[in-house]
């Protein structure tokens, strides 16, 4: 019934938000004697503010028409080139000349955690000139319909599984944040049935991989809580006349609320600068608000059973470093990647997860040998900074570049047959 009072809420907003919109663009028309003066871009930036607090964000695109190859400026072209009801593939293809050598393969696994891919455009944009890039697109759950079935965590390391095949032989693939453990899980499936596009190396960055080290606030929360109280607090249905209607869902409007209480009062003073900004017609600064914002306040929902799936094997039952998560009823078996590079990232100041949270993944991938494995802690980072941010591109991005260049698959001996037990037809 609570999303139901919030679809209602916002859609009671709409013409007082179109109102406010009307009369900021009143007060910031050059012809409005009253938009030259303090008042009147007072006036205007409080509407402006009334206006983005209470809108619905929509989805964000990339927007990466082009990079920079070798020095050259060359075209880029999204194209979707595998789909599934809850994902679509996303590679970002380089106009590039048809002699020139190919680069390496590499997957980006986005967070299904509440925001859209797109929260790694500048990912993306990093690391455009080096690689052939593609990008896991989770589609929001409150637009797929009932009828397309069910998603799970073992339907994540499905996907996953699915998109490696999908990329091809030698491919190298990067989980940020919350995919950490589905890929390691994958990884581990693909390994143990000797498949052949296993991928040359998995890159993990501040990930969960064992929450019971250093253990953050968000891993506190869910170890003091039981699965039932998850269930029965944050799991609403989808409302009419939504596409998913009458999905159980885990709503993206209340885990971003619950992100923005951690530093609630970073996010006032960050609107009080913005509202200052518009005052003393400080474009550039406004601008960049804008685009974090647009970004941040853009939100997704979750199935009921992925989320509840995560929560408990992930955080309650630490099942992956225990060694008791399983998929399709099969043991995930860690220590049999031994062939899959492996590089573990972290950021000095991550308050989502803990530092030596990731780099977990090394304890429980013990046959990897020492010239495959590598650890990084960058420091004066928090968990944003991992994935995106000045130091990403100057300390982080290189480090994964070189990663994925030194343990390429070219030379190496593939396994000999392929055999994914238990996995759904694709």
């Amino acid at each position: 019934m609570f999303y139901q009072l919030y679809e209602l809420n916002h859609a009671a907003m709409a013409p007082v938000r179109a109102a406010a919109d009307a009369m900021r663009l009143a007060y910031e028309n050059p012809l409005n004697p009253y938009s030259q003066t303090t008042m009147g871009r007072a006036l205007a930036a409080g509407l402006e503010v009334f206006e983005r607090m209470t809108r619905r964000y929509a989805k964000p695109s990339f927007g990466l028409p082009s990079t920079v190859v070798d020095g050259e400026a060359v075209a880029v072209t999204e194209e979707i080139v595998w789909a599934k009801p809850f994902c679509n593939l996303l590679h970002f293809r380089r106009e590039l000349p048809a002699d020139r050598a190919p680069d390496q393969k590499i997957l980006l696994v986005a967070p299904m955690s509440g925001h859209y891919a797109t929260l790694l455009r500048g990912t993306v944009e990093t690391l455009l000139p080096h690689a052939e890039i593609y990008i896991t697109d989770w589609v929001d759950a409150r637009m797929v319909p009932l009828s397309d079935g069910s998603f799970d965590l073992d339907d994540y390391i499905d996907y996953v599984i699915e998109m490696l095949h999908e990329i091809g032989a030698g491919a190298h693939v990067v989980a940020v944040c919350q995919p950490s453990v589905p890929v390691l899980a994958a990884v581990a499936v693909m390994e143990a049935a000797q498949d052949p596009l296993v991928p040359a190396s998995m890159v993990l960055m501040g990930g969960p991989i064992d929450t019971r080290i250093n253990p953050t606030a968000v891993n506190e929360l869910a170890q003091n809580h039981t699965l039932e109280w998850f269930r029965d607090n944050v799991i609403m249905h989808v409302p009419w006349p939504q596409p998913g209607f009458s999905r159980a869902v885990y709503p993206g409007f209340l885990q971003l609320s619950g992100f923005m209480s951690m530093n609630l009062d970073r996010h006032l003073i960050a609107h009080k600068e913005f509202f200052e900004h518009l005052v003393k017609n400080d474009g550039e600064s406004a601008e960049k608000h804008r685009d974090f914002y647009d970004e941040y306040l853009a939100v997704m929902d979750l199935t009921e059973e992925f989320y509840l799936q995560t929560v408990d094997t992930v955080f309650i039952r630490h099942a992956l470093p225990k060694g008791e998560m399983t998929h399709r009823g099969e043991p995930v078996d860690t220590p049999a990647i031994r062939r899959v590079a492996l590089l573990t990232i972290e950021g000095e100041n991550d308050d989502i997860s803990g530092l030596g949270q990731t780099r977990a993944a090394h304890t429980i991938c013990p046959n990897i040998p020492e010239g495959l494995r590598m650890h990084y802690m960058q420091p004066d980072v928090g968990h944003y900074g991992v994935f995106n941010g000045s130091r990403f591109r100057r300390e982080i991005a290189p480090r994964i570049l070189a990663f994925a260049q030194k343990h390429a698959m070219t030379g190496r001996k593939a396994p000999v047959k392929r055999v994914i037990k238990g996995g759904k037809p694709g």
